[in-house]
């Protein structure tokens, strides 16, 4: 059985820039510092109306974003997005990983504006910590071309989870970014943010599966979402007012044996 956890805390954030160092390197994505201020966007499409997502894929995203927001406490703000288009220059389409995750960073206020619409990573200023790609077909390219652009980008962290297994017997793989290469992980476990990916068997929304996604902690924990945390706590209310019954009644026999006995339970 899995245990779960309801909130977690990452390690400390790096004491330069929003990069991550993982085994060592410093990961952290050096950007072009000759870009214009204000670069044109005119041209890019930041959105569009095509359906692309299937119900697993629809689930597990609101799943994994869910439980970042519920339980995921570090000591820095945080984005965790589905669908969202990263733009890592303004000469570039999008690449719109399924599920993201980026610290440091925060939705600008004027969030309607074209140029805060979408991930552009010369307004964050860095490029997300995590992508996970939700393999729906043979055909997204998750294992060769996504790979190669999420590590030209200096993504630190890859996952790829393939449910169907389509691509491969192997349901869940993960990378991290060394020498500007992703290496494959024999865990995907993300010792720098104090977070994991881990395959779950369970009810989410009204729907069992066996092969959800969940992010955990170092120790494999689940992240609960807000539903899961309140239904902890209504457990553990309902615990400790059954402990305080039993100790009542536990009290009462007590009381009346004493009777029993000539004893006042009163006066002891």
């Amino acid at each position: 059985m899995t245990t779960v956890i309801e909130t977690i805390t990452a390690p400390p954030k790096p004491d330069q820039g929003h990069g991550v160092v993982a085994n060592g390197q410093d990961s952290t994505q050096k950007l072009p510092t000759e870009l214009p201020p204000e670069p044109d966007i005119s041209h890019l499409v930041l959105e569009d109306e095509t359906p692309v997502d299937n119900l697993i894929q629809e689930k597990l995203q609101r799943l994994l974003v869910q439980c970042l927001y519920s339980a995921y406490q570090p000591d820095q703000p945080f984005l965790a997005m589905a669908d969202v288009g990263i733009f890592f220059s303004v000469n570039q389409p999008a690449i719109v990983p399924d599920v993201m995750l980026s610290l440091g960073v925060e939705v600008s206020p004027d969030w309607q504006e074209k140029k805060h619409r979408s991930y552009l990573v010369w307004e964050f200023g860095k490029v997300p910590e995590v992508v996970i790609e939700i393999v729906s077909n043979r055909k997204g390219n998750e294992l060769t071309r996504k790979l190669m652009d999420y590590a030209q980008m200096g993504i630190v962290y890859y996952a790829v989870f393939d449910p169907l297994q389509q691509l491969s017997t192997q349901m869940l793989q993960a990378y991290s970014l060394q020498a500007g290469q992703y290496q494959p992980l024999s865990q995907a476990q993300f010792p720098s943010l104090g977070l994991g990916l881990t395959v779950w068997e369970g009810m989410f929304e009204g729907k069992q599966y066996d092969r959800w996604l969940r992010w955990c902690d170092a120790d494999g924990n689940l992240l609960l979402t807000g539903v899961e945390r309140a239904e902890a706590a209504d457990q553990r209310a309902a615990q400790a007012d059954e402990r305080a019954e039993q100790e009542r009644l536990r009290a009462e026999q007590l009381a009346a044996k004493l009777r029993e006995l000539g004893i006042n339970p009163e006066t002891i």
